[in-house]
Protein backbone atom coordinates (compact mmCIF):
# COMPACT_ATOMS: atom_id res chain seq x y z
CA UNK A 1 0.00 0.00 0.00
CA UNK A 2 1.04 3.60 -0.60
CA UNK A 3 0.15 6.40 1.83
CA UNK A 4 -1.71 9.32 0.26
CA UNK A 5 -1.72 12.28 2.63
CA UNK A 6 -4.21 15.01 1.74
CA UNK A 7 -4.01 18.50 3.19
CA UNK A 8 -7.28 20.34 2.81
CA UNK A 9 -9.89 22.57 4.40
CA UNK A 10 -13.61 21.68 4.30
CA UNK A 11 -14.54 25.22 3.18
CA UNK A 12 -12.11 25.10 0.24
CA UNK A 13 -14.04 24.57 -3.03
CA UNK A 14 -10.91 23.37 -4.82
CA UNK A 15 -10.46 20.72 -2.12
CA UNK A 16 -14.00 19.49 -2.74
CA UNK A 17 -13.40 19.44 -6.48
CA UNK A 18 -10.03 17.73 -6.02
CA UNK A 19 -11.59 15.06 -3.82
CA UNK A 20 -14.32 14.44 -6.39
CA UNK A 21 -11.74 14.01 -9.16
CA UNK A 22 -9.74 11.62 -6.98
CA UNK A 23 -12.89 9.68 -6.05
CA UNK A 24 -13.72 9.25 -9.72
CA UNK A 25 -10.26 7.84 -10.42
CA UNK A 26 -10.38 5.48 -7.44
CA UNK A 27 -13.76 4.16 -8.57
CA UNK A 28 -12.24 3.35 -11.97
CA UNK A 29 -9.22 1.70 -10.35
CA UNK A 30 -10.67 -0.22 -7.38
CA UNK A 31 -7.38 -2.09 -6.88
CA UNK A 32 -5.49 1.19 -6.30
CA UNK A 33 -2.70 1.04 -3.70
CA UNK A 34 -3.65 4.14 -1.71
CA UNK A 35 -4.39 4.39 1.98
CA UNK A 36 -5.69 7.90 2.58
CA UNK A 37 -5.23 10.23 5.54
CA UNK A 38 -6.62 13.77 5.74
CA UNK A 39 -4.61 16.55 7.36
CA UNK A 40 -5.60 20.03 8.60
CA UNK A 41 -4.84 23.22 6.74
CA UNK A 42 -6.95 26.27 7.57
CA UNK A 43 -7.47 28.74 4.75
CA UNK A 44 -8.26 31.35 7.39
CA UNK A 45 -6.40 30.53 10.61
CA UNK A 46 -7.16 34.01 11.95
CA UNK A 47 -10.91 33.74 11.32
CA UNK A 48 -12.96 34.73 14.42
CA UNK A 49 -14.32 31.72 16.28
CA UNK A 50 -17.88 32.69 15.30
CA UNK A 51 -16.98 33.05 11.61
CA UNK A 52 -18.17 35.95 9.50
CA UNK A 53 -20.69 36.93 6.88
CA UNK A 54 -19.90 35.10 3.64
CA UNK A 55 -20.32 38.07 1.33
CA UNK A 56 -18.24 40.31 3.57
CA UNK A 57 -15.51 37.65 3.68
CA UNK A 58 -15.39 37.11 -0.08
CA UNK A 59 -15.47 40.78 -0.99
CA UNK A 60 -12.74 41.51 1.55
CA UNK A 61 -10.58 38.67 0.27
CA UNK A 62 -10.99 39.37 -3.43
CA UNK A 63 -11.23 43.16 -3.45
CA UNK A 64 -14.96 43.71 -3.87
CA UNK A 65 -17.95 42.02 -5.48
CA UNK A 66 -16.50 41.91 -9.00
CA UNK A 67 -13.30 40.32 -7.72
CA UNK A 68 -15.25 37.68 -5.81
CA UNK A 69 -17.37 36.84 -8.85
CA UNK A 70 -14.28 36.59 -11.06
CA UNK A 71 -12.50 34.36 -8.53
CA UNK A 72 -15.42 31.94 -8.36
CA UNK A 73 -16.03 31.61 -12.12
CA UNK A 74 -13.40 28.85 -12.55
CA UNK A 75 -14.69 27.18 -9.38
CA UNK A 76 -18.16 26.85 -10.90
CA UNK A 77 -16.70 25.61 -14.19
CA UNK A 78 -14.55 22.90 -12.59
CA UNK A 79 -17.29 21.90 -10.14
CA UNK A 80 -19.53 21.19 -13.10
CA UNK A 81 -16.80 19.06 -14.71
CA UNK A 82 -16.46 17.17 -11.44
CA UNK A 83 -20.21 16.53 -11.35
CA UNK A 84 -20.76 18.72 -8.30
CA UNK A 85 -23.84 20.89 -7.94
CA UNK A 86 -22.59 23.59 -5.59
CA UNK A 87 -25.17 25.80 -3.87
CA UNK A 88 -22.84 28.77 -3.35
CA UNK A 89 -25.74 31.19 -2.89
CA UNK A 90 -26.95 29.11 0.04
CA UNK A 91 -23.78 29.71 2.07
CA UNK A 92 -24.46 32.52 4.54
CA UNK A 93 -21.39 32.38 6.76
CA UNK A 94 -17.74 31.48 6.38
CA UNK A 95 -16.84 29.54 9.53
CA UNK A 96 -13.66 29.06 11.47
CA UNK A 97 -12.80 25.45 10.59
CA UNK A 98 -10.72 24.50 13.64
CA UNK A 99 -13.55 22.43 15.13
CA UNK A 100 -14.27 20.77 11.77
CA UNK A 101 -10.62 19.72 11.62
CA UNK A 102 -10.85 18.38 15.17
CA UNK A 103 -13.81 16.26 14.07
CA UNK A 104 -11.84 14.96 11.05
CA UNK A 105 -8.99 14.07 13.41
CA UNK A 106 -11.28 12.13 15.77
CA UNK A 107 -12.97 10.43 12.82
CA UNK A 108 -9.56 9.16 11.75
CA UNK A 109 -9.17 7.36 15.06
CA UNK A 110 -12.44 5.53 14.35
CA UNK A 111 -11.68 4.80 10.68
CA UNK A 112 -14.40 7.21 9.50
CA UNK A 113 -12.24 10.04 8.22
CA UNK A 114 -13.13 10.10 4.52
CA UNK A 115 -16.84 9.71 5.30
CA UNK A 116 -16.71 12.73 7.63
CA UNK A 117 -14.73 14.80 5.11
CA UNK A 118 -17.33 13.99 2.44
CA UNK A 119 -20.16 14.94 4.78
CA UNK A 120 -18.50 18.24 5.73
CA UNK A 121 -18.06 19.22 2.08
CA UNK A 122 -21.66 18.29 1.31
CA UNK A 123 -23.04 20.10 4.36
CA UNK A 124 -21.18 23.31 3.53
CA UNK A 125 -21.29 23.48 -0.27
CA UNK A 126 -24.64 21.82 -0.98
CA UNK A 127 -26.75 22.25 2.15
CA UNK A 128 -25.48 25.68 3.23
CA UNK A 129 -24.94 24.52 6.83
CA UNK A 130 -22.56 26.30 9.20
CA UNK A 131 -19.88 23.68 9.85
CA UNK A 132 -18.42 25.92 12.55
CA UNK A 133 -21.39 25.10 14.81
CA UNK A 134 -21.03 22.25 17.28
CA UNK A 135 -24.60 21.02 16.70
CA UNK A 136 -23.96 20.70 12.97
CA UNK A 137 -20.71 18.85 13.58
CA UNK A 138 -22.51 16.55 16.00
CA UNK A 139 -25.12 15.74 13.36
CA UNK A 140 -22.39 15.00 10.82
CA UNK A 141 -20.58 12.79 13.32
CA UNK A 142 -23.78 10.87 14.03
CA UNK A 143 -24.51 10.38 10.32
CA UNK A 144 -21.04 8.86 9.88
CA UNK A 145 -21.35 6.37 12.72
CA UNK A 146 -19.58 8.33 15.45
CA UNK A 147 -21.02 8.92 18.90
CA UNK A 148 -22.40 12.45 18.68
CA UNK A 149 -22.61 12.87 22.46
CA UNK A 150 -18.89 12.15 22.82
CA UNK A 151 -18.05 14.48 19.91
CA UNK A 152 -20.10 17.29 21.46
CA UNK A 153 -18.35 16.85 24.80
CA UNK A 154 -14.96 16.94 23.07
CA UNK A 155 -15.92 20.05 21.08
CA UNK A 156 -16.94 21.80 24.31
CA UNK A 157 -13.43 21.16 25.64
CA UNK A 158 -10.00 22.17 24.40
CA UNK A 159 -9.18 18.63 23.30
CA UNK A 160 -6.69 18.54 20.43
CA UNK A 161 -6.98 22.25 19.60
CA UNK A 162 -3.25 22.78 19.89
CA UNK A 163 -2.47 19.58 18.00
CA UNK A 164 -4.54 20.75 15.03
CA UNK A 165 -2.94 24.19 15.10
CA UNK A 166 0.48 22.54 15.32
CA UNK A 167 -0.17 20.26 12.36
CA UNK A 168 -1.45 23.22 10.34
CA UNK A 169 1.72 25.15 11.19
CA UNK A 170 3.89 22.14 10.33
CA UNK A 171 2.31 21.94 6.86
CA UNK A 172 3.16 25.58 6.23
CA UNK A 173 6.72 25.00 7.43
CA UNK A 174 6.96 22.17 4.89
CA UNK A 175 6.16 24.71 2.18
CA UNK A 176 2.45 24.03 1.70
CA UNK A 177 0.85 27.36 0.77
CA UNK A 178 -2.44 26.26 -0.78
CA UNK A 179 -4.81 23.33 -0.73
CA UNK A 180 -5.56 20.71 -1.75
CA UNK A 181 -2.04 19.31 -1.59
CA UNK A 182 -1.57 15.59 -2.05
CA UNK A 183 1.62 13.86 -0.87
CA UNK A 184 2.25 10.43 -2.39
CA UNK A 185 4.30 7.97 -0.39
CA UNK A 186 5.72 10.71 1.82
CA UNK A 187 7.80 11.98 -1.10
CA UNK A 188 5.97 13.45 -4.07
CA UNK A 189 3.76 16.52 -3.58
CA UNK A 190 0.91 17.04 -6.04
CA UNK A 191 -0.73 20.45 -5.60
CA UNK A 192 -4.20 21.45 -6.73
CA UNK A 193 -7.37 19.75 -7.95
CA UNK A 194 -5.93 17.27 -10.43
CA UNK A 195 -8.17 15.55 -13.02
CA UNK A 196 -9.00 11.84 -12.79
CA UNK A 197 -6.73 11.11 -15.77
CA UNK A 198 -3.66 12.20 -13.82
CA UNK A 199 -4.56 9.98 -10.86
CA UNK A 200 -5.22 7.01 -13.14
CA UNK A 201 -1.80 7.53 -14.72
CA UNK A 202 -0.15 7.69 -11.28
CA UNK A 203 -1.95 4.52 -10.16
CA UNK A 204 -0.97 2.69 -13.36
CA UNK A 205 2.69 3.70 -12.94
CA UNK A 206 2.74 2.58 -9.31
CA UNK A 207 1.08 -0.73 -10.16
CA UNK A 208 3.55 -1.36 -12.98
CA UNK A 209 6.49 -0.47 -10.73
CA UNK A 210 5.28 -2.80 -7.99
CA UNK A 211 4.89 -5.65 -10.47
CA UNK A 212 8.37 -5.28 -11.97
Amino acid sequence: MVKLDIMSDPICPWCYIGKSYLDRALEQAPDHPFTIEWHPFQLNPEMPAEGMDRREYLEGKFGGKDGAVKAYMPVAEHAQKAGLDLNLDGIRRTPNTLDAHRLIHWAGIEGRQTAVVSSLFRAYFKEGRDIGEAEVLGDIADSCGLDASIILRLLASDADREEIRGRDAAAREMGVTSVPTFIIGGQHAVPGAQPPELWLKVIAEMTESAAS
